[in-house]
């Protein structure tokens, strides 16, 4: 239930008060009606703006103004009350003067104040304490809302929906849309449902997402398309499990105070299902580790009691780095993608990182994790449930290959021979060939040229001996002296194999 209405302490409240007998000569601009009256004072000094605040009434009797018929200095007086912030101007009629100057009503109107008559028989005091009394019954009224608030909040706590309930009455006591955004920036639950409109909730989503990825604890106030929010995170920072988002930015001091409440009721909450939250973890953790060895029966069995499914075959494997195990609002958006496709996602920590395991018409999916997170993932070609181990290594060399994001295996393998462009083949390349580089410096052979021309002729003398221009038997001699000077047979095809693919590395 809502706080009920309550007068407010405004001139129009002050106005409505027969028995003060006020009358208003000028509404003012900006609806001052409406504007709030954070207390009245009364003063006739030329220039009581160095005693004033802003949102104030001002009440004079007007001898300042005694024998002044110039509108310049009633001009002058209004203007710098206006400047000062002051609400609404009281003329207390009769007193030295009948009726309120039409110099000043004229200045009022210039400036926008708004300007009402106090008659001779309402005492200034009385218009000062009806003000006071108005206040001091919306804070009543408003303490009152905040202690049931907060019963009917603790009731809804202890529902076995305690965390929806809550937000529920949150809605209700406020009046206005709520809403609870996970870990990854997903909104988890709202009321009312729908409330707000597609454009608005689709920026309000990007932004409690900025929130979120910057790990800090926060409290903010944001505008979207001329909708108020009030954003608080929650959890602990570098630890934070979502968010709650009000549609409300004008919330006094006891609808603070509440929302603190639900807050910090939520965040308990939230820190209270982390148990569940590692004891699954360590669940899929175990069952993957069965998956990563082609033992699926099991885990299936388990992952369709637990989370509703397993993918099934043709599957493909995904291998994220160790670090998303650390990163809670990853874990967050992989078990709810996995609620939501009814157990198409299976994920584990397994195989030195994060397994995941798609059904092959749900490949997207890990391209939408390492998008969202900005992570490498590497993705085997579709397999059976019984060849997971290879499809984990086919992951494991599309992620080392790749780049950033997504890396699919069928895109990275290309030819055998491309690992002799990796940088680590190089190095083992010339450690193999230094000693025929060195002794060709040292005494002018060229052992490496004779070498190259042979395997590149299919180990032929007479074809290596044309393609370098000289006789089959210098060929002889020179792949003799190689095989002392590398120590190798060249007679076996692996020396001749290993020492090719040296040559072609390093070009």
């Amino acid at each position: 239930m809502t706080a009920p209405p309550v007068e407010k302490p405004t001139l129009d409240t002050l106005l409505a008060r027969t028995d003060l007998h006020l009358r208003l000569e000028y509404e003012g601009a900006d609806g001052s009606l409406d504007r709030r009256i954070r207390g009245v004072h009364s003063s006739d000094l030329p220039d009581p703006t160095p005693f004033l605040s802003q949102d104030l009434a001002l009440l004079t009797t007007g001898t300042q103004f005694v024998a002044v018929d110039d509108p310049g200095p009633y001009d002058e007086y209004v203007q710098r009350l206006r400047t000062r912030g002051v609400a609404a101007l009281g003329f207390g009629t009769e007193v030295v003067r009948d009726g309120i100057p039409a110099p000043l009503a004229d200045a009022c109107r210039a400036h926008g104040l708004a300007l009402f008559e106090v008659p001779y028989l309402t005492p200034f005091i009385a218009v000062a304490r009806a003000n006071s009394e108005t206040i001091a019954a919306e804070q009543y009224a408003r303490r009152s809302w905040a202690l049931a608030a907060g019963r009917a909040l603790s009731l809804a706590a202890l529902r076995a929906d305690g965390l929806s309930a809550t937000l529920d009455e949150l809605s209700r006591q406020l009046d206005c849309w709520v809403g609870l955004f996970n870990a990854t920036g997903t909104l988890a639950h709202e009321r009312p449902e729908g409330g707000l409109a597609a454009s608005v909730a689709a920026q309000l989503r990007t932004e409690v997402g900025t929130v979120l990825r910057r790990g800090a604890r926060a409290g903010s106030a944001l505008r979207i398309d001329d909708v108020p929010f009030t954003l608080q995170t929650l959890g602990r920072g570098g630890h934070l499990r979502g968010a709650i988002a009000i549609a409300s930015g004008d919330l006094d001091q006891e609808a603070r105070g509440v929302v603190t409440t639900v807050v910090a009721m939520a965040g308990l909450a939230l820190e209270q299902q982390r148990s569940l939250v590692d004891a699954h973890t360590a669940l899929r953790a175990g069952l993957a580790a069965s998956v990563a060895v082609d033992e699926s029966t099991l885990p299936r069995r388990v992952a369709r009691a637990v989370w509703g499914g397993f993918p099934a075959a043709p599957v493909v494997v995904g291998l994220a780095g160790p670090e998303v195990l650390r990163r809670d609002d990853a874990l967050a958006w992989l078990e709810t993608t996995a609620a939501e496709t009814g157990g198409g996602l299976f994920f584990g920590g397994a195989a030195g990182g994060m397994l995941l395991l798609v059904g092959a018409d749900r490949h997207h999916l890990l391209g939408e994790f390492a998008e969202r997170f900005e992570i490498s993932v590497g993705a085997s070609e579709p397999t059976t449930l019984d060849a997971v181990s290879a499809g984990i290594a086919q992951a494991r060399v599309a992620r080392e290959r790749g780049g950033s994001g997504l890396s699919d295996f069928a895109a990275v393998r290309g030819s055998i021979l491309s690992v002799i462009a990796e940088e680590r083949t190089r190095v083992l390349a010339a450690a193999e060939l230094a000693p025929l580089v060195a002794h060709d410096d040292a005494e002018g052979t060229r052992l490496v040229a004779t070498l190259r021309a042979w395997l590149d002729n299919d180990a032929s003398h007479e074809s290596a001996a044309r393609a370098l221009g000289v006789h089959r038997h210098t060929v002889r001699a020179r792949l003799a002296l190689v095989e002392q000077v590398l120590g190798r047979d060249l007679a076996s095809f692996a020396a001749r194999a290993e020492l090719w693919l040296a040559l072609q590395s390093l070009g």
